[in-house]
């Protein structure tokens, strides 16, 4: 007789939360968790968030309901940061006992541990962990859950899962926007303006108009991930535990209609009429207009539409007329408190109105712009955030349960970061110059070269181990099995050197005597508890984020318990994308709203953004080496002909320092 087996635990519905408003709404829809951020270390920096002792009370609530809460400090962590994040997180664990911690940063799996946290450790899409063999090396470091990357396909997602060990978790988006860049590999607003996504502070450079070919589009800005009905491929698939809603600066009534629309898709899914009402919620959740993506392998979408419309919010209507007063007729009802977006952020006319009456559809509403430029004829309106009586309601009988507790005046902090001795090299510096072949690394000092079925291939016995080896900053699951029989090859053929770009990439090593593996740029390392857990996986030293500045460079370096190494000239990617336009030429310049020029230029299956300066750190090379820096890398890029390089300081953050 056939044992009868337990029957699968569903995935969670997991709702974001900016603010306690969100919160509740969450909590009214059913949500089983909800993920938020505290007021210093999220990735979400312009939402509102949360203090401890706000997030303390909101947890008690949420357990009395039955739900889960999340707290995300996935942030990079400065040199300075470590112990200020120590003792924020053992606030956090013995205030605000969250049931999971969502980090990008090494380091927070050791902080919370150190912190005496017993709950969950998720790493965040930040984390890039991407491939099969990665997950491994997560868990191993302490990580029960993996958040994936929102390019992986089902089939992707279910290789993922194959590979999860007893325990481990996925966490996978179903809706919610889109980034261009692959996240954890997007430097883009941080290169031009200091304010880096990794740090919560994007300013979304890839939502503005940009100029190819004298014409003026929207060529990076995506849609939003709408799964939808899809998602009942992903309950087939136990180790996937959480279906996660993007939002963290939406207001409740996104986060009251989404976490409804997937809890409704997930316990009636299989009910034609419970199927269209999902829906409806979703056709008003005030989000952009929805795309599947990649999620179907054979009939992937291309986020990035021709018309360029990808402006967040209900589109209810486009101005009569235009000048200081315009006429709007509604599509829909519009309510009192509505919250009204006239054209793109980007635009001049841009506005935001918040209506003071009721309009019914088809009615008249006057808007008067505010700006300098009035907004022309034709200029669309979209209904950004609205908050019906019924909901206000319902957030209202949760607030008179909620308690929020008072800060506690008499807390001291008991953990120290943990420290290991500084490794002082007394090898001589080496300047490694890495090229995109091997026949042009030839004769020129010594070389290094990015992984490739070309490069290996160019590689004789003779040369391969004179090389250092650097891996992609993204491995998928479709090119793991490419990528491991890489560096088998190349092993084979006598390498000892390697740079790669992501922690999990230990994975393709599983012996490593004799082997030289040093922690690549793209790993985003910025502090000593980072750098500590790298010597567990057994690297010989670690290149630092080329996002830091002077005062991080050096006192990173007095702290380092390895060798470190720096970027200190080449062509470093904005952003690295798994998608492109339909008419985006490569290789062709793009011209920004400021005139910077850009190009695109695809390696294997990604797209690269570069800049047209450089990153320029020689002549600041010999401070570096002063503090103790060992590696220096150079990156060479073959500009496209087409491509005018400018001249510019190229220094990056070095001067500002990031913030």
């Amino acid at each position: 007789m056939t044992k009868k087996q337990p029957p699968q635990p569903l995935p969670e519905i997991l709702a974001p939360a900016g603010n306690r408003s969100a919160f509740l709404a969450a909590l009214a829809a059913g949500a089983d968790a909800v993920y938020c951020g505290l007021k210093q270390y999220s990735a979400r920096m312009a939402a509102k968030n949360f203090t401890i002792e706000e997030l303390a009370g909101l947890t008690s609530l949420a357990h009395e309901q039955g739900a889960r809460v999340y707290a995300a400090i996935n942030t990079l962590i400065k040199p300075g940061e470590t112990a200020s994040v120590a003792e924020t997180v053992e606030r956090l664990v013995r205030q605000g006992s969250p049931d999971g911690m969502i980090v990008q940063d090494l380091a927070m799996v050791e902080l919370a541990r150190q912190a005496g946290f017993s709950g969950e450790i998720h790493l965040s899409t930040l984390a890039n962990v991407s491939f099969p063999k990665g997950i491994a090396v997560a868990a191993n470091l302490g990580a029960a859950r993996a958040v994936l990357p929102r390019e992986l396909s089902i089939d992707e997602i279910q290789a993922m899962a194959q590979a999860c060990p007893p325990g481990f978790g996925l966490e996978v988006f179903v809706h919610g926007a889109l980034c261009y860049g692959v996240s954890g590999r997007c430097y883009w607003s941080s290169y031009l303006g200091g304010k880096s996504g990794l740090r919560g502070r994007c300013v979304q450079p890839c939502r503005r108009r940009y100029v190819q070919n004298g014409e003026d589009r929207r060529l990076f800005s995506c849609l939003d991930l709408s799964l939808d009905v899809l998602v009942k491929v992903l309950k087939t698939v136990p180790q996937v535990r959480a279906w996660k809603i993007e939002g963290r600066k939406k207001g409740p009534h996104y986060v009251y209609y989404t976490a409804r629309a997937y809890r409704t898709l997930r316990d009636e899914g299989t009910d034609p009429e419970a199927k269209k009402e999902a829906l409806s919620l979703l056709s008003y959740a005030l989000g952009r207009p929805g795309t599947h993506y990649r999620f179907l392998s054979q009939r992937p979408w291309n986020p990035i539409p021709k018309d360029g419309q990808t402006g967040s919010g209900l589109l209810i209507g486009r101005l009569k007329g235009g000048g200081k007063k315009a006429d709007l007729v509604p599509k829909i009802d519009l309510l009192s408190g509505d919250v009204l977006r006239v054209g793109y952020e980007d635009e001049p006319w841009h506005g935001i109105h918040r209506l003071g009456r009721f309009v019914p559809k088809a009615g008249r509403y006057t808007i008067r712009s505010g700006g300098k430029t009035p907004a022309p004829k034709g200029t669309p309106v979209f209904l950004t955030d609205r908050t019906e009586e019924d909901l206000q309601q319902e957030i209202a009988a949760l607030e008179k349960r909620l308690t929020v507790r008072q800060a506690s005046e008499s807390f001291s902090a008991r953990v120290q970061p943990s420290s290991a001795p500084v490794q002082r090299s007394s090898a001589p510096s080496t300047e490694v110059t890495v090229f995109r072949s091997v026949q042009r690394s030839r004769g020129r000092g010594v070389a290094g070269c990015w992984l490739s079925v070309d490069s290996v291939d160019g590689a004789s016995g003779k040369t391969a181990g004179k090389i250092w080896w650097m891996l992609p900053p993204v491995i998928w699951p479709d090119n793991e099995k490419d990528t491991a029989d890489q560096v088998a090859r190349i092993l084979k053929k006598g390498a000892r050197d390697f740079i790669l770009n992501a922690p999990w990439q230990a994975a393709f090593f599983p012996r490593r005597g004799g082997l030289n593996l040093w922690a690549g740029p793209f790993c985003n390392l910025a502090n000593t508890a980072a750098l500590l857990s790298l010597t567990r996986l057994g690297f010989s030293g670690a290149v630092v984020s080329p996002e830091l500045g002077k005062r991080d460079y050096t006192a990173l370096a007095r702290q380092s318990p390895l060798p470190l190494g720096a970027v200190i000239y080449g062509y470093w990617p904005l952003c690295i994308s798994r998608t492109a336009a339909e008419d985006l030429a490569a290789d062709r310049p793009l011209l920004s709203p400021r005139k910077e020029a850009f190009w695109v230029t695809r390696y294997g299956p990604d797209y690269w953004v570069f800049p047209n300066w450089p990153v320029d750190l020689r002549k600041e090379r010999q401070q570096l080496q002063k503090a103790g820096y060992t590696l220096f890398l150079s990156l060479e890029e073959p500009v496209p002909p087409a491509v005018k390089i400018k001249q510019r300081p190229g220094l990056w953050n070095w001067a500002t320092n990031l913030k």
